[in-house]
């Protein structure tokens, strides 16, 4: 049987709070959460904008949250809650390039067809992408809204991650995620679903 190598520091996310304080004094230490969470953002903002656009924009976030370090409490939420909320609000900079992504991608028809992956490599417009009604549908919904369902549904924040990213409370997120459900299902023809907590 393999010996697994131990592992000194589960991402627990303490652990990042704590390098995201001492950066203030010592900004090299800024280089962990960097490395913790880039490639997560990056992903992120990749599949909600492009894959061109996503270095520009992660790096934005970093940018911001760099500046901003002096500021993070931990009692408001945690380091990738708190990434999200620049993230999010970096996102809605470039609101029209992600409506016209997902209007362009509304145009195509409903079967699968290739499209570039963040990495550039082709991925199936399927369930692990998204598909031409969906995109219509995402680009129908009010930002609000989106940024709500896709932090939950392509960030896989919780409800009250999403809520500490967005600065608004656990109710209002739970109503901005059910009426963005409600409208999907209606836009999709998928049957109504009294159960708001289950998935899309």
């Amino acid at each position: 049987m393999p010996v697994l190598p131990e592992v000194t520091h589960p991402d627990t996310g303490a652990q990042y709070a704590d390098a995201l304080r001492a950066s203030v004094g010592d900004p090299d230490r800024f280089a962990e959460v960097f490395d913790r969470y880039y490639l997560e953002i990056r992903s992120y903002v990749a599949r909600r904008l492009s894959g061109e656009a996503a270095d520009d924009v992660a790096a934005n976030v970093f940018l911001a949250a760099f500046r901003r370090r002096g500021r993070f409490d931990a009692g408001q939420g945690t380091v990738r809650s708190w990434l999200y909320g620049f993230a999010t609000r970096e996102v809605g900079q470039h609101r029209r390039t992600e409506l016209r992504r997902y209007r362009a991608l509304g145009r195509l028809s409903a079967q699968p067809q290739p499209l570039p992956s963040p990495d550039g490599a082709a991925a199936p417009l399927t369930a692990a992408g998204i598909d031409a009604r969906l995109a219509a549908a995402l680009a129908r919904l009010a930002v609000r809204d989106r940024h709500v369902l896709l932090l939950v549904a392509l960030a896989e924040l919780s409800y009250e991650e999403v809520a500490q990213a967005l600065g608004v409370p656990y109710g209002t997120v739970c109503s901005r995620l059910s009426r963005a459900r409600r409208q999907l299902r209606a836009a999709l023809g998928a049957p109504h679903d009294d159960d708001e907590t289950g998935t899309m």
